[in-house]
């Protein structure tokens, strides 16, 4: 796997080897030595997956210190914009994020460590999003902020004429400037 560093530190592109013949394709999707060397020793948990259709955007979410997620995402169908919000106070990067493309077929993955929150917007007919996580979630501690915050300044790749499809929770998420937030670099 490649190891690609972005512009906020302590978030890593993931690009794995694939291995393409006549049969189809073989790739290691996680490596837990070769990550912990990169990276950093994580102990993810978990394993989520969800399904969503073109115009979902689900985000900008994250949970609360001590239960704060690191997250290993990536898409297994489909294509999404994946976006990481950088929230650690005392960060030269707070309230700047990367923004990724994530899909079936580029493999890619992204890797979110504790203190960002995290959203995504599907860019085509449909997505199948999975993502290990090293907290479990914890619904007293979970949090949002909008996705349209025009201080994040982030293009989620929506046309004009498109109207993302959002969660009631999400629609009701507040602003970064107003967002309760614990997350010290």
């Amino acid at each position: 796997m490649t190891y690609i560093k972005t512009a906020i530190s302590g978030v890593w592109i993931i690009e794995p080897k694939v291995f393409n013949d006549a049969r189809g394709y073989f790739m290691e999707a996680f490596k837990q030595e070769e990550f912990d060397a990169h990276i950093g020793t994580t102990s993810f948990i978990q394993d989520n997956e969800s399904r969503s259709s073109q115009g979902v955007l689900r985000g900008l979410h994250y949970q609360l210190a001590p239960y704060s997620q690191a997250k290993l995402v990536r898409v297994i169908q489909g294509c999404v914009l994946d976006v990481a919000v950088d929230l650690r106070k005392g960060s030269p990067t707070f309230g700047k994020h990367v923004a990724v493309e994530l899909s079936a077929d580029n493999k890619r993955q992204l890797f979110i460590p504790q203190g960002f929150a995290h959203g995504f917007h599907v860019l085509s007919h449909e997505a199948i999003f999975t993502y290990k996580v090293d907290n479990p979630y914890t619904p007293s501690a979970e949090r949002g902020i909008r996705y349209d915050d025009p201080d994040l300044a982030i293009d989620w790749k929506i046309s004009p004429a498109e109207r993302p499809i959002l969660s009631e929770k999400d629609l009701k998420s507040p602003f970064l400037h107003q967002a309760d937030m614990n997350f010290i670099l």
